[in-house]
């Protein structure tokens, strides 16, 4: 089992403020998250750098995402390394994750630029129900959607300043294989979980 952080910003969005030397030292000395998905907003270029500074370790995973203002709202795409060709329609984005391999997720659904009901529209691959900076009765009712979904539920601290970082995380029942981690979510072999107590299993 891997605990990780599946959506963090660093400076290379433009609302945010970690650098990618940050989010590395703190992976590699923090005592059980291992892994964290980079999810900078429409790039993948923080996440290319990061991923470079935490080449030297070897038991911490840098697993290649995006985050993308899609026509209707926001999307995580995990284990993709380039961006797919516009017009970035929900259906354009779940198209090319899924022949790259990828897994989508709606990215805060309730919140501003969340998908909100439209989710269920659509073929992601999992909804985040414990966003870090989002209020709890938000979170809630991306639970409930998840669960009436029949999807898994995800966490990612949405971080954008170093404070924000590792608020909740995903237990994932996988080894620290980038390829074994986005099948395990689609499965859904995960748990969101609050740190550091409180937990919602699906």
């Amino acid at each position: 089992m891997i605990r990780a952080d599946l959506h963090l910003h660093t400076t290379y969005s433009a609302d945010a403020a970690i650098p990618p030397k940050t989010i590395v030292n703190q992976l590699y000395s923090h005592p059980s998250i291992r892994a964290a998905a980079i999810t900078d907003h429409n790039t993948v270029e923080g996440c290319k750098k990061v991923r470079q500074l935490a080449s030297i370790y070897s038991d911490i995973l840098i697993i290649p995402g995006v985050e993308i203002r899609a026509i209707g709202g926001d999307l995580v795409v995990l284990g993709v390394e380039e961006l797919p060709s516009k017009p970035w329609t929900v259906e354009n984005i779940i198209d090319f994750a899924h022949e790259e391999g990828g897994v989508v997720i709606a990215a805060h659904p309730y919140r501003a630029y969340g998908l909100g009901d439209s989710v269920r529209k659509y073929k992601i691959d999992a909804v985040e129900v414990l966003n870090g900076i989002s209020p709890k009765h938000i979170n809630r009712m991306a639970e409930n959607l998840a669960k009436e979904m029949g999807v898994p539920g995800v966490a990612g601290s949405d971080a954008h300043y170093t404070d924000e970082m590792w608020s909740v995380f995903t237990e994932i029942e996988a080894f620290t294989d980038i390829d074994e981690i986005l099948r395990a979510i689609k499965k859904g072999a995960v748990r969101a979980t609050y740190a550091p107590k409180k937990s919602i299993h699906f």
